[in-house]
């Protein structure tokens, strides 16, 4: 949880510091549509994580990766839920063979998958 609000923090300031005072705490909050006491909590790892509808938006607003902050977050994203609802014992199964797996592995299983090299 305090992962994820770090990392938050540390991306939304680097923002800050890159491109001025749109990325501050109230502006980003504003346009996120979470009120600026909140995100800080949020940043400070004193709340949970938001849902996963705000923390779409503010990958959006921070250019980040949806699913990286998802994971960071402890959450995965609704659509990944179902897929693996669909087959739980082959998606458990299949995540727990590649948990090991070197990164060059997993993309080239990824790469066959997209392209249909089965």
């Amino acid at each position: 949880m305090s992962d994820f609000g770090a990392y938050l923090r540390e991306r939304r300031e680097a923002l800050l510091a890159e491109r001025g005072g749109a990325f501050s705490l109230r502006q980003v909050a504003a346009r996120v549509g979470v009120e600026p006491a909140y995100l800080s909590k949020v940043e400070r790892g004193e709340v949970s994580p938001p849902s996963e509808a705000t923390i779409r938006r503010l990958a959006a607003e921070l250019e980040e990766d949806p699913d990286v902050l998802l994971a960071l977050a402890g959450k995965v994203s609704g659509d990944l839920l179902e897929i693996i609802r669909r087959r739980p014992r082959l998606f458990a199964e299949l995540i727990r063979a590649l948990r090991d797996a070197p990164e060059h592995a997993v993309l080239r299983i990824v790469r066959e998958v997209r392209e249909g090299d089965w």
